[in-house]
């Protein structure tokens, strides 16, 4: 189980990383260059939300989800392969005269 979601979690890493870079910026058109943001509010304009930033929310959201289980089944205590086991004593070593 944890090795299936460990590769899911690389596979996402990924995917959220493209997505991240495929994105255009907040000033990366022209006007933006020039310093001709003056039809922008204080804190930029609000788009209409594109395919990439519903990608971005949901890459995020299953990136969260699966760093939380990782979190949640490494730190599960678990059995170990003496748990079954009782120790005995060590045998004595012979003595010498």
């Amino acid at each position: 189980m944890t090795i299936v979601l460990v590769i899911l979690h690389v596979i996402i890493s990924i995917f959220l990383i493209l997505v991240v870079l495929v994105q255009q910026g907040k000033g990366a058109d022209l006007a933006g260059a020039f310093g001709g943001g003056g039809s922008q509010t204080a804190f930029g304009a609000r788009g209409a939300t594109t395919l990439l930033h519903k990608l971005t929310t949901a890459f995020f959201v299953l990136f969260v989800l699966t760093s939380l289980s990782l979190a949640i089944l490494q730190a599960r205590p678990r059995s170990s392969v003496f748990s079954g086991q009782t120790s005995k004593p060590a045998p004595a070593a012979p003595v010498k005269k």
